[in-house]
């Protein structure tokens, strides 16, 4: 199915809902403002094939501009508002964005692109003057263009390991806009969402899982209730104030839920979800257990990537019976790999591939063959970088990434291990582990702390976490150096940018001993 479809249909239905603001657009608003995108883009001469793309926060129109791009048969670059102008220029060059479309929110930033990238025209919303989108939009037709074509996402991954990649995939075979795709039977199968689906986008739409999961709401005809800004009792709030059934979540969402007052999280009634949703990074142990506890088995966790190369399901009654699991492939064949590239037996950890299986589409990393060869073993399965197992039925078990290891000694040390016990400890907001420059280990574990209370920072909590951890970390993975800081760089789908606090430690130690 397709918004359009829904438009004609079920005008009046709401599409989207701002959360705080109450704004709606319904889907006849959707499908008209969606056709003046589309009749825009053609008016500047972006035709089939060609790239654009979005740069805002979650504003009411994101919805519009992304689906007036899915029905021009071009690729949309969705690029995160909290870049910096350097990094977005990046991305436009790489990319060969033809447009950008942004928002006055962001305008200080777009001023210096425009300065950077001034090959690329620049259109925002709520600016006015030459640059504004919205009297572009104004001035367009609100009927569908005559040369309607499926087009589809260019996303670039988080960075947080290196320069950020674009994922870039063919436009379909079929032209139609109105197809369906893989999520669409995957969130009707296994997760129940369906046209009566009242769904809570909490994290920002320029990230992969927001953005498709919702217009993948969107195909199916329910109401997608975006949060213009994550806020953990705002989201209680929304939840009970919108009667959500299906949500997505990241751990950092149910991390910070949890640390609300027991009377703030009591105050709300949560009884309509019946579905939540988590990905984009593991979930400690304790937490989604405190999660199921408080809300009920409705917790689904599924593990993939923007690549699109495999999607491992598990239920909230399978990973009771097998916590720290993200469940059993759904799309492509779980492998683990050793450094050959050879298969382990089950239990055994490695680096997790996925074999392709019949109507999946290749992925390739834009302009870097060297990165999309890297991603590939010698038979031709693809990872995203992480490290596990698989047990005896199947079921995956993410242990890290492969390029957070931490050697200490000659001894192989992953940090995820360490931050899920320190997210546990109740004066704790947030944790990363890093491997920081030894003399004499080659690395060192070191500890970067976000503590609930800024004020409580220093040796003395620094102890107690080594207390904290000594009963449950072997003397080699104990952290050696525990810092402390107010707000680690975490991007809002609870991604670390892990790389920024390494290089950073690593830069000092440089400095030191030059």
């Amino acid at each position: 199915m397709h918004p359009s479809v829904h438009a004609r249909a079920n005008p009046d239905k709401p599409a989207v809902i701002m959360s705080r603001s109450g704004e709606t657009i319904t889907y006849g608003d959707l499908d008209r403002r969606s056709n003046r995108v589309a009749q825009l883009l053609r008016s500047r001469g972006i035709g089939v094939g060609a790239t654009i793309a979005l740069c805002l926060e979650n504003h009411p129109w994101y919805h519009a501009l992304a689906w007036g791009a899915q029905r021009s048969g071009v690729h949309y670059v969705a690029i995160s508002s909290r870049l910096t102008a350097p990094e977005i220029a990046y991305i436009l060059a790489d990319s060969g964005a033809k447009l950008l479309l942004g928002s006055a929110y962001l305008a200080p930033t777009l001023e210096e692109v425009a300065k950077l990238a001034a090959d690329v025209p620049q259109l925002r919303l709520d600016s006015p003057g030459p640059a504004s989108l919205d009297q572009a939009l104004a001035e367009m037709p609100d009927t569908p263009i005559p040369d309607e074509r499926a087009g589809i996402d260019m996303l670039y991954s988080s960075g947080t390991t290196g320069k950020p990649k674009g994922v870039k995939l063919p436009l379909p075979e079929d032209p139609a806009i109105v197809q369906t795709n893989p999520l669409v039977t995957l969130a009707c199968a296994a997760f129940g969402i369906t046209g009566d689906s009242i769904y809570l986008s909490p994290a920002p739409l320029y990230h992969a899982a927001p953005l498709r999961w919702s217009m993948t709401v969107h195909k199916l005809g329910g109401t997608v209730v975006v949060m213009e800004k994550y806020d953990p009792e705002d989201a209680l709030a929304a939840i009970e104030r919108y009667k959500v059934t299906d949500a997505q979540f990241v751990p950092t969402h149910f991390v910070r839920m949890l640390k609300l007052p027991e009377a703030v999280r009591a105050k709300y009634d949560v009884s309509t979800l019946k579905c939540a949703i988590h990905a984009a990074a593991p979930c400690p142990v304790p937490v989604k257990r405190a999660m199921i506890e408080w809300w009920g088995p409705v917790l689904y966790e599924y593990y993939a990537g923007t690549e699109g190369n495999g999607f491992t399901f598990i239920t909230s009654a399978e990973w009771l019976e097998r916590p720290g699991s993200v469940g059993r492939a759904l799309t492509g064949i779980v492998r683990v790999c050793d450094e050959a590239g050879d298969e382990l037996p089950r239990g055994t950890e490695g680096q997790i591939f996925f074999e392709p299986t019949e109507g999946m589409v290749p992925f390739e990393y834009h302009n870097d063959p060297a990165k999309t060869a890297d991603a590939r073993n010698r038979h031709g399965w693809s990872s995203l970088g992480d490290v596990g197992y698989e047990d005896a039925e199947g079921y995956v078990y993410l242990t890290d990434r492969k390029s957070f290891m931490i050697i200490s000694g000659g001894v192989n040390i992953y940090p995820q291990e360490i931050e899920n016990l320190l997210v546990t400890h109740p004066k704790v907001a947030d944790a990363a582990v890093i491997g920081a420059p030894d003399p004499d280990m080659g690395e060192k574990v070191v500890a970067v702390v976000q503590p609930l209370d800024m004020a409580q920072a220093g040796p003395e909590l620094a102890e107690e976490l080594r207390a904290y951890l000594a009963p449950q970390l072997s003397r080699l993975k104990m952290p050696k150096q525990i810092d402390f800081m107010e707000q680690l760089p975490r991007e809002a789908t609870g991604k670390l940018y892990k790389r920024h606090l390494r290089d950073a430690y690593w830069a000092a130690a440089a400095r030191e001993t030059a």
